[in-house]
């Protein structure tokens, strides 16, 4: 997921081939021990809610805004910021 983009929990399971594992996507971000270099921070909720970071939820939030991502009402909106897998 490029900078300044988003993409979301479910979006990443689809990706991998199951559909299903949005939860174990989750999981597995919080165990990146490299979060600048597998930039986790870019994976959110389908509501785009920030969802958890290993690093703190505002950590996360200021990523993002630090990339250009803008915040509506503490959510990522989805349709300007999504990229789908």
């Amino acid at each position: 997921v490029g900078w300044g983009k988003v993409t979301t929990y479910g979006d990443l399971a689809r990706a991998v081939g199951n559909p299903k594992a949005a939860r174990a996507v989750g999981q597995a971000l919080a165990h990146n021990p490299i979060i600048l270099l597998i930039p986790c921070h870019r994976v959110v909720a389908s509501d785009g809610s920030l969802g958890g970071f290993t690093a703190g939820v505002d950590m996360k939030r200021r990523l993002l805004e630090a990339e250009g991502v803008e915040m509506v009402r503490n959510r990522v909106p989805l349709r300007r910021y999504r990229v789908r897998l």
